[in-house]
């Protein structure tokens, strides 16, 4: 009786590491997707040098490579910056105090720079969730990230 005891401890316990096991690779597979669209994202701004509309502008090559990729997580954007609602759309949105979800958020800061007053970068958060195969989706997390130095960008969103 007391090996069967054992027994069954010791199958508690490596079930136990393997759920773990499991749930680590879930979060390092996601975090490195959502953080292989982030820098996407941010070369895209910066190839355009800002947040552009238009078939070629970069709202739309954003909107594209995210629907190829499969993205679907939403989140709410920060007070202050720019979202996208629906990536059919050319256009983002001001996140002003709604809880509108976004599929990716963009916020365009002024440079710390007395050279160049037009010199601006941008800030770019999106989004991945945490799930595990038999619980589902448990938590929301941001990837964030900021473009180079974009001088005289060709957009009309206004910065921080």
């Amino acid at each position: 009786m007391r090996e069967g005891i054992g027994g069954i401890w010791l199958t508690q316990l490596i079930i136990l590491f393997m759920l773990i096991f499991v749930a680590f690779l879930a979060l390092s597979l996601n975090y490195t997707k959502a953080f292989k669209i982030k820098n996407e994202l941010l070369t895209i701004i910066e190839k355009k040098e800002g947040l552009t509309s238009g078939d070629n502008g970069s709202i739309a090559i954003i909107n594209n490579y995210l629907k190829s990729n499969g993205y679907f997580v939403t989140k709410t954007c920060p007070e202050g910056s720019y979202g996208v609602s629906n990536l059919d759309n050319q256009a983002v949105e001001p996140a002003v105090g709604n809880n509108k979800p976004y599929y990716y958020c963009v916020t365009k800061v002024k440079s710390p720079s007395s050279n160049n007053p037009n010199k601006v970068y941008y800030q770019v958060n999106i989004f991945f969730y945490f799930n595990l195969p038999v619980i589902g989706d448990v938590f929301k997390f941001n990837v964030s990230g900021n473009t180079g130095d974009v001088i005289n960008p060709t957009d009309t969103l206004k910065a921080k």
